[in-house]
């Protein structure tokens, strides 16, 4: 028997169990995998409370990301072996495929040897973060040297991870955050210039650091009222990728601001480079060199015991966090 972590119906954190139910071996293509850690993930609060895009059958497991070492290989899989070292890239479907376990199979396609002093915790922390900002500001976008990137949310894992990426390709992140309590330690992480946006007015600094031309690249996990400014500040022919929801609030469509400045307002989700083998050997090409060449660099907020994935939850919740939450299993 394993244990895994469940819902039986829609709700809060304290909704999750840990229950233990006997796991099938792995099915032709998967790879089977001990878990040592878990990364956790908006997406898996958002879906725990039923407002996720993916819509769970009821019980339904969680998660999409973990490190641990192979247990066994399906049918038809050659490049692993009991005992590797891995992580994993997420699937397209949590409930399909979810993480939250001690033994979980993945499609081997999603599967990544990891480099072994990376570590189970800090790997855990790599590949949902790193694949969302790498594929809007370089696979989308096309961020160049030199140029600004507006990276709202900042101080989320994503927001921290578009950063690290910004910097490694020379362009010049632009942080924004809510208030200035953690604008130093965005500096700390490589933000050029930070921007509270519940303090200071974000027109106006956006357009005193980018001057008159504006600022072509910028991603945004919150939409809501935020789009006029960001969009105001904008260069002609910019493009801002949205890749969440996160404000309550309606978000307004800025039609003569986008009109006269040709803008592009993208909806985006990392499952595009996941489903795509050639973006995503791009992606895990980028950022497994950034790994290693130290740019990239997976900051971890807090970590929990898997005893404790209710409490990992309403950590989550909190927005509380600087970077991302692990869970060790």
């Amino acid at each position: 028997m394993t244990r895994v972590v469940r819902f039986h119906q829609i709700g809060g954190p304290e909704v999750l169990r840990i229950e233990e139910l006997a796991i099938a071996p792995p099915a032709r293509g998967e790879v089977q995998i001990r878990i040592k850690a878990l990364g956790l993930n908006r997406a898996e609060a958002l879906m725990r409370s039923g407002t996720y895009i993916e819509t769970p059958a009821l019980p339904s497991g969680l998660g999409l990301e973990a490190a641990g070492l192979v247990a066994a290989i399906g049918e038809g899989v050659v490049d692993f072996a009991p005992g590797d070292a891995v992580s994993i890239v997420p699937p397209i479907s949590m409930a399909r495929w979810p993480a939250y376990a001690e033994l979980a199979a993945f499609p081997a396609e999603l599967v990544v040897k990891h480099p072994p002093a990376l570590g189970f915790e800090t790997a855990a922390a790599v590949w949902m973060q790193y694949l969302t900002a790498y594929g809007a500001l370089i696979d989308i976008a096309k961020l160049g040297r030199g140029e600004f990137a507006v990276i709202t949310a900042a101080s989320s894992s994503v927001g921290l991870a578009a950063i690290q990426i910004a910097n490694r390709i020379g362009a010049i992140p632009i942080a924004v955050t809510r208030n200035s309590a953690k604008a130093q330690a965005l500096r700390d992480a490589g933000a050029a210039h930070v921007i509270a946006s519940a303090e200071e007015d974000l027109q106006s600094r956006l357009e005193q650091i980018a001057g008159p031309d504006g600022v072509r690249v910028v991603l945004d996990p919150v939409g809501g009222p935020v789009f006029v400014p960001l969009t105001a500040a904008m260069a002609h022919g910019g493009i801002l990728i949205e890749y969440g929801g996160l404000s309550p609030e309606p978000t307004p469509f800025p039609l003569f601001t986008v009109l006269s400045k040709s803008l592009i307002l993208r909806g985006y989700r990392v499952h595009e480079i996941v489903q795509d083998p050639a973006r995503l050997a791009a992606a895990k090409a980028f950022v497994l060199d950034g790994l290693a060449d130290g740019a990239l660099k997976p900051i971890i907020a807090r970590t929990f015991p898997f005893e404790e994935i209710v409490e990992a939850h309403r950590f989550l919740e909190s927005n509380a966090q600087f970077g991302k939450i692990v869970v060790t299993v």
